[in-house]
């Protein structure tokens, strides 16, 4: 199979389109012209011929036929009528004219099926009449482009002579070589100017095949040439995979040679590496789809060209940093990396896999770069300086192509050595890293102030946690097998979480990638005590997480780490993983770096951040497991006290009902039997339900106590003090029941009554006469995420 056939025949519509190029004007929707004006313009037309005479009147007909050339068909009859009058000595033709009468042969050249050699010589005559003479001293680019594009079109006419053919070619050399510095004038000419490069390397005649290549080359390095930009090396690349595939239809191996010899194994000087980058991944892309065995000498020809330029790329850019790339390395990059994703697959190159990697990070996902520009530019420029640059990213060829950039990085890494993969992973692990502390820091100093420019750049930041993940996802599938060494098992599983915790803040969807890896890494870490205390030590400390250290600019900011959403998405990542490797963190690193963490988030206003918290001390109170149990144990009675009190000094407000419950219904399972804590939490607890109690207010029109009302907060109270009276211990339970009977007491009759009726229903629904502990299940503390 070889290059997708053009939709159209006309070859730089077809370039446009591939490329999501849509500079060129003349390639917009069809026009609603009507089949009369059509007519109308022909008549016209011929009459201008017939009167020796040309008047506005017949230019505006020239531009009804260009604007309808969609669907225009042109025949020789009509195509003499045009070459008649372009070659008559007493027609005074406007300069502007010219352009119109070229397209209007070019759209005759492409769309008809038969062409008599003799109009096609006619053509040719005329256009080197015009070339020759005063027509083209006046140096139009339009005029330039539109005759490139149709010499180009003459010169791959089937029927036309080989002398036409050879006319053609030499005259669309000299203007390029001679008059490439108008392309430069106006970027919409491009794809004219490249279709017509396409068109003369198809051609039958080989005399001027190499010459022609050379002015493809060489067209982009000169100072005053066009621009070397992604949307034209895109359609450079298209270029050559519509020239390829021909040259294998027709079975031109002289020309498949001379392009592997020219452009792949003796790469002149002059040569610009951007265009020999797209073209080489334009001749891949026809090679991936061609079942030719013969072509893989041709496919290692080309991949060993694109691995030479990326080798000198990675050895001027090795010591750049995020914000110090110099622009050509840049562009370069991108080049690079928008080319493999476009050629197929390609196979592994140790330096194409460190641009890739380079490029993903400085190009795609430049976030680093920009955060320094934000830091560094004056508050009242933002908007005017790096918004725009955002949206513009945002926009790009480049950005657009990440998913499938990504992709081809990733296979790279499976096929790479060991080495690479090892720096490669370090350089993403790092990398996650620095957006966290960046976004941070630049999230604080733009607040509420600059919605849109932080809201940009969370954007690219979620497509590069896309990138994380499914690399993430790569690596997780190649190293953490059975024959991966544990000791690299273990501390590749805590640098992916640790990544992923500095990447959480931008997870807006649930990724079944995300997922997988997740659950692959936790296996691992989960088994090992080492790698459990690595993971929890990651943390970020009580002092880092209450401070952050404020920009100079900004220092009179306050900084609330309540509001630290970037923060406490990571913190909440933490706190989800660690309930399911609680039994492997000894009790000493729970002390020191575990418990404070988890008392502070439990005062979180965001419901979920507290909730996880109370899922972490349940899991603690249910671990069993440690070197000293005793030191576990000790733990576990001193963490009661102050867990009961930040649990009920935020309720009803912060603090989760259900997160207190749970962690309350883990202590009293968990403790040793009559222990002081058990006592004292039921103590706290019958307080405040007794304060809640007393604020229900009560009136003969509204009796809150005549009917059970769960979702009310002294209700939810006494349901738990309920429950735990088939969960307490018999040392205990003496102390409870008569706990609850001085706060019934307190109540009115009709709350007696109720609360008696409840109790009742309890204790006769119980079925626990053992009173004996049951041990929560590993499973009740799955992930959550």
């Amino acid at each position: 199979m070889m290059a997708k056939k053009p939709e159209s025949v006309l070859l730089e519509e077809w370039l446009c389109s591939s490329s999501g190029t849509h500079k060129n004007v003349t390639l917009r929707h069809p026009s609603s012209t009507s089949a009369q004006s059509i007519i109308r313009a022909w008549a016209d037309i011929r009459d201008s011929l017939q009167n020796q005479s040309f008047h506005s009147n017949h230019l505006q007909s020239l531009r009804t036929l260009v604007d309808v050339q969609f669907s225009l068909y042109i025949a020789d009859p009509q195509a003499k009528l045009l070459l008649s009058i372009l070659s008559s000595q007493k027609v005074s033709l406007p300069q502007e004219s010219y352009p119109l009468f070229v397209r209007l042969l070019y759209i005759w050249v492409r769309k008809s099926s038969r062409h008599s050699p003799g109009v096609i010589d006619s053509a040719v005559e005329v256009l080197l009449h015009l070339f020759s003479g005063h027509i083209h001293s006046n140096k139009s680019i339009s005029f330039l482009s539109e005759g490139v594009l149709l010499l180009g079109a003459l010169s791959f006419v089937p029927s036309a002579s080989e002398k036409s053919k050879t006319v053609c070619l030499k005259l669309l050399c000299q203007l390029l070589e001679e008059d490439y510095r108008l392309i430069r004038l106006s970027e919409r000419t491009i794809p004219n100017v490249l279709a017509g490069i396409g068109y003369a390397l198809s051609s039958s005649v080989n005399i001027y095949f190499v010459r022609v290549l050379s002015c493809l080359m060489e067209l982009w390095d000169k100072s005053d040439g066009p621009s070397a930009s992604l949307s034209n090396g895109l359609m450079i690349l298209h270029l050559m995979e519509w020239s390829f595939s021909n040259f294998i239809n027709s079975h031109s191996a002289d020309k498949i040679d001379l392009f592997s010899r020219e452009v792949l194994k003796n790469t002149r000087p002059a040569f610009s590496l951007f265009a020999v980058v797209m073209a080489a991944a334009g001749v891949l892309r026809v090679i991936n789809r061609s079942e030719q065995k013969a072509l893989i000498a041709l496919k290692n020809s080309a991949e060993e060209r694109i691995e030479i330029i990326a080798c000198g790329l990675v050895s001027s850019a090795e010591d750049a940093d995020y914000a110090t790339m110099e622009p050509r390395n840049s562009f370069m990059l991108q080049c690079i990396s928008l080319a493999l994703s476009k050629s197929g697959p390609f196979s592994y190159q140790p330096h194409v896999f460190l641009c890739l990697t380079t490029s993903l990070l400085t190009e795609i996902f430049p976030l680093p770069r920009i955060y320094v520009k934000i830091q560094e530019s004056p508050s009242g420029n933002l908007v005017g300086l790096v918004l725009n640059e955002v949206q513009q990213h945002l926009d790009s060829i480049i950005f657009t192509e990440a998913g499938a950039i990504t992709g081809v990085f990733c296979n790279q890494y499976v096929m790479a050595d060991e080495e690479n993969r090892s720096a490669v992973e370090d350089i993403i692990w790092n990398y996650c890293r620095d957006v966290y502390m960046w976004h941070r820091k630049v999230a604080l100093m733009l607040g509420c102030r600059e919605e849109a420019l932080l809201g940009n750049l969370e954007k690219i930041a979620e497509s590069a946690f896309l990138m994380v993940v499914v690399f993430a996802l790569a690596v997780t599938k190649h190293k953490l097998s059975l024959s991966a060494h544990q000791e690299i098992q273990m501390r590749l599983s805590v640098r992916i979480l640790v990544a992923f915790s500095c990447m959480e803040y931008f997870r807006r969807m649930r990724l079944p990638e995300y997922m997988d890896t997740i659950r692959a890494v936790v296996t691992r870490v989960q088994e090992n005590e080492h790698a459990c205390v690595s993971f929890v030590e990651s943390i970020p400390s009580y002092d880092d997480l209450t401070n952050q250290a404020v920009p100079s600019s900004f220092q009179k900011m306050e900084y609330m780490w309540t509001t630290d959403e970037v923060q406490t998405a990571r913190i909440l990542f933490y706190l989800r993983v660690i309930p399911t490797c609680v039994e492997c963190i000894p009790a000493s690193v729970f002390r020191k770096v575990l418990a404070p963490t988890m008392f502070l988030y439990m005062g979180h206003p965001t419901g979920k951040l507290a909730k996880a918290s109370h899922s972490v001390f349940v899991a603690f109170m249910s671990s069993g497991k440690d070197a000293d149990p005793d030191e576990r144990d000790t733990l576990k009675e001193q963490l009661v006290f102050y867990y009961v009190k930040r649990s009920l000094e935020g309720y009803p407000g912060i603090t989760p009902f259900e997160g207190m419950a749970s962690g309350v219904v883990a202590l009293v399972r968990h403790l040793p039997a009559g222990s002081p804590s058990i006592f004292y939490c039921i103590q706290c607890l019958i307080e405040k339900t007794d304060s809640l109690c007393s604020s229900v207010n009560t009136t003969p029109e509204t009796d809150l106590w005549k009917s059970w009302d769960g979702e009310l907060e002294p209700f939810k109270m006494l349901d738990l003090l309920f429950r735990l009276l088939s969960l307490v211990d018999i040392q205990v339970l003496p102390s409870l029941m008569k706990s609850l009977a001085q706060l019934v007491i307190k109540l009115p009759s009709s709350g007696q009554d109720m609360i008696l009726n409840e109790l009742y229903q309890h204790v006769a629904e119980s079925d626990d006469v053992t009173r004996k502990p049951t041990q929560l299940r590993s499973e009740d503390y799955g992930l959550a995420f």
